[in-house]
């Protein structure tokens, strides 16, 4: 008897502090939460090179990464856009406007740059899961080390741009740009 009453009690206070969550909002059904929409998007201005930052991605790769810090936002969408720019020990370069939606773990190709500075818009709209391979690894370093804070965006582009600019010191971006930022 003494059992059956401690389940009943225990059973009693479960659905108390359920209708208090309730009541307070805590506790949402997926079907109740609006859908995600992303944001409309324009094309940057091309990249600069005292606007570039290098990062860290990779012992294994010759490559350098940079990140136009002018262009790097984060959007009501929690969407963070940046331009992108590897440059081969050779010379040649690609520009890519991206985004990363770190609430999904996706990335997004928006344009890539041409040579007289406009954009061709990416053929693919869509979002594709960011990887460690060795062609979204630059991605998953921004993504990781930078922008994400797991599946939820940093607070803002300012602190996005504190924490790239602070990766030498954390060891993160030994290869500086020309500026030695």
């Amino acid at each position: 008897m003494r059992l059956l009453r401690k389940l009943v009690c225990g059973a009693l206070a479960g659905l108390f502090c359920f209708a208090g969550f309730a009541r307070a909002g805590l506790l949402r059904d997926e079907a109740d939460a609006e859908p995600w929409k992303e944001a409309e998007v324009a094309f940057p201005s091309a990249p600069r090179q005292e606007d570039l930052v290098s990062f860290y991605v990779s012992a294994t790769t010759p490559n350098t990464f940079l990140v136009d810090l002018k262009t790097l936002t984060v959007g009501a969408d929690d969407v963070v856009r940046f331009v992108l720019v590897v440059r081969s020990p050779r010379g040649a370069e690609n520009v890519t406007f991206e985004g990363i939606r770190c609430a999904t773990g996706e990335r997004r190709l928006y344009a890539i740059g041409q040579n007289d500075g406009g954009w061709t818009a990416s053929r693919d709209p869509s979002w594709i899961p960011i990887s460690f391979n060795t062609y979204n690894r630059a991605r998953a370093a921004l993504a990781h080390e930078y922008f994400c804070d797991g599946t939820t965006s940093v607070a803002g582009a300012d602190e996005i741009r504190l924490r790239i600019k602070r990766g030498s010191a954390r060891g993160l971006n030994p290869v500086l740009d020309e500026a030695g930022r």
